[in-house]
């Protein structure tokens, strides 16, 4: 008998076919601790496809030094299946259902980093959000894998109407130095034609790319207008971008190799 976690996992495998009744007790045991990891460890993964149109319904700033937001938002949609403690992508960024409210809605706390790495700060009463629960073990994979760690913000250059599909232009700024204590990579090393980015949590495939002025291109289709907020975006406006996380293994990877044949 053996137990694999899904979602490619793989466990240790229990060989019980020598170890009798209590072999296969201590084995049905295992599989369930490694099932209730599993389930702990997707909690925070997610797809880029968005559940519900969320509404900011309080914003109160903490008094605590740096300071913190936190956000009340309405999603009657969701609501009846959230608990305390649950991940929820808003607009992208991954965050921790903090308390729920009767509206009914539930609140999050956007800490100081989560403010310096997202455009949430910015968010106001009446703003729509795009939410998105993270995904069960057993759901369906539809979009990308999204984790939910905004990399950086980009502004909207230019929006267009070609058909009925809406094109956006998308500048990615110079990663600083640093952020903290760590060196950061080049954000825009990651974007590639026709790979995967999440925009404000939208799971959108990139059209073009132009090195030089380090923008690249994305379109919705009607359906995808309807349901997020990016139609609200204009020239100007700052949008959360995470790349795509294959990208960052790789490059990971490849530089290990490098840095060991120096």
């Amino acid at each position: 008998m053996h137990c694999v976690q899904k979602l490619g996992f793989v466990p240790h495998l229990f060989d019980v076919h020598r170890a009798g009744a209590t072999g296969r007790k201590q084995s049905a045991a295992a599989c369930t601790a490694i099932r209730k990891r599993t389930r702990k460890q997707v909690q925070a993964l997610f797809t880029g496809l968005v559940e519900e149109l969320g509404t900011i319904v309080q914003r109160t700033e903490t008094q605590r030094e740096p300071p913190a937001v936190e956000l009340s938002i309405r999603a009657p949609g969701i609501f009846p299946s959230l608990k305390l403690g649950d991940s929820v992508a808003v607009n992208g960024a991954c965050l921790t259902v903090a308390s729920l409210l009767p509206q009914p809605a539930f609140q999050v706390t956007l800490a100081p980093e989560t403010l310096r790495r997202t455009s949430l700060g910015q968010l106001g009463l009446g703003d729509q959000v795009n939410l998105e629960r993270s995904m069960a073990a057993d759901g369906r994979f539809g979009g990308h894998i999204v984790q939910g760690h905004v990399d950086t913000t980009g502004e909207v250059l230019d929006v267009r109407l070609e058909g009925d599909a809406l094109w956006y232009t998308v500048r990615v700024p110079r990663s600083a130095a640093s952020v903290g204590s760590a060196l950061q990579p080049d954000c825009f090393l990651y974007v590639v034609p026709k790979g995967f980015i999440a925009v404000d949590g939208v799971s959108l495939t990139v059209c073009d790319v132009n090195d030089r002025e380090r923008t690249f291109t994305f379109m919705l289709v009607p359906y995808t207008q309807e349901h997020v907020t990016l139609p609200g975006r204009r020239p100007g406006d700052l949008v959360n971008l995470e790349m795509d996380i294959i990208g960052k293994y790789v490059q990971r990877l490849v530089e290990s190799r490098l840095s060991a044949v120096r």
